[in-house]
């Protein structure tokens, strides 16, 4: 199944790993699969890999593309263990902790918390971090991995300011969860966002605020991916969520919130996947000059 079947995909930035942890990854979680290795020439980075994989069903992508971001966990991913969808949920959950454990660091123990009967929050030795949860299976079913977004420092409080104005910008999408801080949970200002999660385009995503002190904000490091079949959404979705001049490069912007996105064509998948070493230069070459995609132009240049 072409990863390019699902509109938003999740993109992780490495210096060199992007292969590794992909690699890492898939051989950790239940239903992972790499789908694809390109390597792009001649980038500003040299060698980039560029690996589509999924993880326990969900697709994602990573690229290999020098030391300018590293991965912290402003963006880290919910992987929810559903007793009601795997009855190994309780055994399987110890067994990701403990691979994800191997060279990284706990930021929460895996233990009881009022939330949940077992849960842990984990950096991995890539950096990348995951929060595990044994999921009440009465609750709203969701799929097994979900991005999570973090809100701290300045942008803390506006989670919910956030989610809003995503589900403005995607036209299929729903909100879920809705749950405030309660009084006396400070530095948490009471109303702020303890847990939300939408919908936008299947893909479903979490935002908190946190008013603990981090040392972290949203960066590159880790992106979305937005496909679009024609210019117009290219154009709609750049219009919506460029809040960053300095930051359009090469199909990426950065939002209001300091989110980076990918605004791609769809079927540019196709031409990196299917070119030949030629086109693909060209292709290449051609959207390293551009900041919005320009789908007619990445075509001419493509058929040469």
């Amino acid at each position: 199944m072409p990863i390019t079947n699902q509109t938003i995909v999740p993109h992780l930035w490495y210096d060199k790993e992007a292969k590794e942890a992909a690699e890492f990854y898939t051989s950790i979680f239940p239903n992972s699969k790499i789908t694809n290795v390109t390597t792009l020439h001649g980038t500003p980075s040299g060698d980039s890999d560029i690996v589509t994989f999924e993880i326990w069903g969900q697709k994602m992508m990573a690229i290999s593309a020098g030391p300018y971001f590293k991965i912290n966990p402003s963006v880290s991913f919910i992987v929810n263990f559903d007793p009601s969808r795997d009855k190994d949920a309780e055994t399987l959950i110890d067994e990701v902790w403990n691979k994800l454990s191997d060279g990284g660091v706990a930021l929460m123990p895996l233990d009881k918390y009022p939330f949940s009967k077992r849960y842990g929050w984990i950096q991995d030795k890539y950096g990348l971090s995951w929060q595990l949860m044994l999921t009440n299976p009465e609750g709203d079913e969701r799929p097994a991995i979900i991005p999570s977004l973090l809100f701290v420092s300045d942008q803390c409080g506006k989670a919910e300011e956030a989610m809003n104005f995503y589900l403005s910008v995607f036209k299929n999408s729903k909100q879920g969860l809705l749950v405030r801080y309660p009084q006396g949970m400070e530095p948490d200002k009471e109303g702020t966002i303890m847990f939300s999660d939408f919908q936008l385009e299947n893909l479903w995503f979490t935002a908190m605020d946190s008013a603990h002190e981090h040392k972290f904000s949203f960066n590159e490091a880790i992106s979305f991916m937005v496909y679009c079949d024609t210019q117009e959404e290219i154009d709609n979705y750049w219009e919506k969520l460029s809040a960053v001049p300095q930051a359009e490069q090469c199909g990426w912007l950065k939002d209001k919130f300091g989110v980076s996105w990918q605004i791609v064509p769809r079927e540019m998948d196709e031409m990196m996947n299917k070119g030949t070493p030629e086109q693909m230069e060209r292709v290449t070459k051609a959207f390293l000059q551009m900041k919005k995609f320009n789908i007619a132009e990445l075509e001419r240049v493509y058929r040469g």
